[in-house]
């Protein structure tokens, strides 16, 4: 409910744009026919992961807002100077974590990537705050907060906790290297200790997504799950100086148990009412945002296992597209995954759709394959080399494009957003390695959070 109003509000901004987009996708006037069936490619499975993560990065390196470094909203192939000063937080925090996965990779250089790192975060210290909360948007040129709706023009604090999440990556990541790192790390320590997580409660059992100056909490919307947001009440009850208590987690995310669900699909039990779309769940995204950091993996509440959360959320997404009920086009093994992302207009050009099984459009978006490799590495690798064998399609210079439409003769998104390029790195090297999990979960505060709102986590006996 929550999230799916904020992309109706995007998708009215994205639309507004659409026009001088010029329809980017690439769609031919005959028909062009793909095998399914049996995908060859040309590189190894580790040749294939490098690509994807090596690719994905480069929106983030290459494609960054030219002032800051940090994230640009998007990046749209036909009109690339469209929103080129408009950086989001939660992307940007994405795109840190990318840059700790490249340069352990070796993609970029130790160096290269903290001067990177300290530009973004020198930008963000001085950049507008809501009782320590980013905003959704700012300029680059300024730092001043660029209105997400007419009232969304104060603090966003799930942006900010995708951002936060990323800066105690960093915090973990150097703070036990040179001078120069440490205080790099000390940066980013207190920047997100300054988010006043308990502030975003007005004195109830939740937390509330936004607050501005001039509106007050008038938008009010209560984070509460399932949803991307279970992030936000982790870092909430980590914070050192603004923390929730216990009950805050208990009956704002989790309703006091009323977040559980009894429905299966494809023999899969949801485990958890995903909010607006309680048959099949919601789109991908979901089980990725959150989840960058926080390993899922053995970490459960007294109601809920998100270990099976997020792996039967993925599987039901994949097993929906394999029976393909719409019976779109080349749907199946291969080709799947149904989550926010680009979407087709009518008339060929760009709009921005939560898709998922219940709103299918016919529409795949790589990062929902790409980015559930922890999950689903069979299905999600076989997703990546079928993706890999339409590059010609699909690939650019930022990765694989957005979306595309095998019902529509394979039309293509050719635009990048940040907030789907980000999880793909990220996720993928914590298939390969944990290291992005292991940098978040080893944080004390971290586990001081996830003691006091009653988590287990193997994380936690070590």
């Amino acid at each position: 409910m929550y999230r799916h109003l904020l992309l109706f509000i995007l998708t009215i901004f994205l639309l507004s744009c659409s026009k001088e987009n010029a329809k980017p996708g690439n769609a031919n006037s005959e028909e062009e026919d793909h095998d399914t069936t049996e995908i060859t490619v040309d590189l190894s499975d580790d040749e294939l992961l490098d690509l994807a993560q090596e690719t994905s990065f480069n929106y983030f390196w290459n494609f960054a807002e030219e002032n800051t470094g940090a994230a640009r909203e998007r990046y749209v192939v036909a009109n690339p100077a469209s929103g080129k000063n408009t950086v989001t937080t939660g992307g940007t925090g994405f795109g840190l974590m990318s840059i700790i996965v490249a340069m352990d990779r070796g993609f970029i250089s130790k160096n290269d990537g903290s001067q990177r790192i300290y530009q973004i975060l020198d930008f963000f210290e001085n950049a507008d705050r809501f009782h320590g909360a980013w905003p959704h948007w700012m300029d680059g040129k300024t730092g001043k907060v660029l209105p997400f709706s007419e009232t969304d023009d104060g603090g966003d604090l799930v942006e900010t906790s995708f951002f936060a999440q990323a800066l105690i990556v960093i915090y973990e990541y150097y703070k036990n290297g040179s001078s120069t790192e440490i205080a790099l790390a000390e940066k980013a320590n207190k920047l997100w200790k300054g988010v006043e997580w308990d502030w975003y409660t007005q004195d109830k059992n939740v937390l509330f997504w936004h607050w501005s100056p001039n509106y007050n909490f008038q938008i009010g919307l209560q984070i509460k799950g399932f949803n991307e947001c279970l992030i936000t009440y982790i870092l909430a009850g980590a914070s050192p100086d603004y923390s929730i208590d216990k009950k805050v987690y208990t009956e704002g995310w989790s309703g006091s148990g009323a977040i559980v669900s009894s429905n299966t699909k494809y023999g899969y039990p949801l485990v958890v009412k995903h909010a607006g779309a309680e048959e099949y769940g919601g789109p991908l995204f979901w089980s990725h945002y959150s989840f960058l950091g926080l390993n899922p993996t053995g970490l459960s509440d007294e109601y809920v296992n998100y270990e099976d959360v997020v792996t039967n959320h993925v599987l039901i997404n994949y097993n929906y597209c394999v029976a393909n009920p719409l019976g779109y086009r080349d749907y199946g093994d291969n080709c799947w995954g149904l989550t926010a992302s680009y979407s087709r207009n009518n008339d060929g050009g760009l709009t921005y759709v939560a898709h998922r099984p219940g709103n299918d459009l016919g529409v795949i978006s790589p990062t929902a394959a790409l980015s559930s490799m922890p999950y689903t590495p069979e299905e999600s690798l076989q997703a990546l080399k079928y993706f890999y064998y339409l590059k010609s399609k699909l690939l650019g210079d930022a990765g694989f494009y957005d979306a595309f439409s095998p019902q529509n003769n394979y039309w293509v998104a050719e635009a990048y957003l940040a907030i789907d390029q980000g999880p793909v790195p990220v996720m993928i090297e914590n298939y390969r390695s944990g290291l992005i999990w292991d940098l978040f979960m080893q944080n004390e505060d971290v586990q001081n959070g996830l003691k006091k709102l009653g988590f287990e986590s193997p994380y936690l006996a070590k």
